[in-house]
Parts: structure tokens; sequence; C-alpha cells
């Protein structure tokens, strides 16, 4: 038998970390003196030991690695493990080359700007949720007011209360100068409402390239440019309606330069 001393160098494992394991119960010494308390091992117990690492380095956890080795799996059963772990480390390397395609996309913009850009946009993935909503055609962007006016109007008369931020939901497929196509909505719970032009129904959960600026809502256009080049820029395709959702709005008396508001494409890499 080996000290834990002599063992360590054997395994080339620390002996802090042979007593973690043996903490876990992972590897327990082959006998532990009861006067000394001195942990002794086998040369046999090494095997074990080499199986405890090869898994470790395929990514497996502590605990997973205690299971495949104490639970007496079937070789099957070993190779549906590993094919999960497989599979769970090819959907890590995607999103990391993912990331790194948007580290590239954003060194190329710093470079061609000479200056970090005033706009982050981000990949997230947001929630299908309940909305009540009231869909029109308007003059232009600015005509979206009286909406909003006839949907809180609406929901008052019934009691209902929006649980999040009102939003604006757009169907066009281009910018337009006039006769714009779009739905004046707030998320909400629960309810009815016995007909009229509100509609409550189901918006789906979509991943979404997002964007946050502040300030009045007289010209979004640069915001909307950094969206769009982001977009084209990672290789994504614009698969659905986007959204603006109104995070900080008028009322309270909140100034125009403290608006919030939050772009939303719904994207899916191409």
């Amino acid at each position: 038998m080996f000290k834990i001393g002599v063992f360590s160098r054997l395994s080339r494992i620390p002996v802090k970390t042979l007593r973690y394991y043996h903490r876990i119960g992972l590897l327990e010494p082959a006998r532990i003196d009861s006067f000394t308390g001195y942990r002794y091992y086998t040369a046999v117990q090494l095997a074990r030991l080499n199986h405890i690492l090869a898994l470790k380095d395929l990514g497996f956890s502590l605990e997973q690695i205690g299971q495949m080795l104490d639970d007496d799996l079937s070789p099957g059963q070993i190779r549906g493990l590993l094919r999960l772990k497989q599979a769970e480390i090819a959907r890590q390397i995607e999103a990391d080359q993912a990331r790194l395609a948007r580290l590239e996309s954003r060194l190329t913009q710093i470079e061609k700007e000479a200056k970090i850009p005033k706009y982050e946009v981000v990949i997230k993935q947001v929630d299908k949720m309940q909305i009540a909503g009231l869909r029109d055609i308007v003059a232009n962007y600015q005509s979206v007011g009286p909406l909003y006016e006839e949907l809180f109007a609406a929901l008052g008369r019934h009691g209902i209360s929006p649980i999040g931020p009102a939003m604006a939901i757009y169907y066009d497929d281009e910018y337009k100068e006039s006769d714009v196509d779009v739905e004046a909505a707030v998320p909400m719970a629960g309810g009815a409402l016995p007909g009229g032009r509100v509609v409550i129904r189901k918006l789906p959960g979509e991943e979404m390239a997002s964007l946050v600026r502040q300030g009045p809502y007289d010209d979004f256009t640069p915001a909307y440019q950094a969206l769009l080049g982001w977009i084209e820029a990672n290789g994504c395709r614009i698969v659905g309606p986007n959204r603006e959702l109104y995070l900080s709005s008028p009322g309270g008396g909140v100034d125009p330069a403290e608006y919030v508001t939050e772009l939303q494409f719904p994207v899916m890499k191409v």
C-alpha cells in the first residue's frame, strides 16, 4: 500500500484533490490507520482514478462520474451517456462559434467607426405572452398615439390592467412614409373583452435581436440602422414583425430625454 503522498506522486494528483475525492465518496482509501489517520491506497486504485480523470476530461461532473463508476451501468448505458455528452459539447461549440462571429463583427464595427458603437445589440429569447392588441392602418409612425388611447380606454372599462410595458408591433416589410400597419398592445394576465376592436391573443416566444435606446421619440433611425446592420453582419434574417417596447415612456412627468425604448426583431441564423 502507498501513503497518500506517494499515491499523489504516482498519480500526479494533488493530495488536496485526493482528500476531496475521499470526502465525497468518489475515491476512498483502501485503508485508514485508526491511530494516525493516515490514508493508504493500492496500485489497483490507480485504475479507478484514471477512469475518473478520463471522464472528467470529457466534461462529466464528479457526481455523474461517481454514478457511472458505481452503478454498474451496461455498455449500452455508458454509450448513451457519452452520446448525450457529445451532443451537449456540440451545442456548446455551436454557441461559442456564434459568439466568436459576433465578436468579430463587433471588432469590424469598431475598426470601421474608430470608436465604441453607441448601441449594443444582443440576442435574447422572448417568452410567449398574452396581449391585448389594437391593430390598424395609421397615417404614419407618429400617429400611433390614438390607438393606445382607445386600447387603454377599452381595458379600463373592463377592469383589465397591463402586466408589462406597452409595445408597438409593426407588420410592414419595409419603411413606409404613410399607411403604416401597426398594432398597439400591452401584456396581460387574463380577462376577456366582449367584442370591439381590441383583441386578446397570444404572441409566440421568439429569439430576438434586441437594442435598447434612451431618448425622445423624434428619431429612431440611427438605432434601427445599427440594429439592422448588426443583423446583416451576423448572418441572421428577420422572420417576423418587429416590436418596440416602451420601457420608460410618457406619463408621470418623465423627461423625454429619459424615455427608454427596446427595439426587437425576431431573427433566425441563415
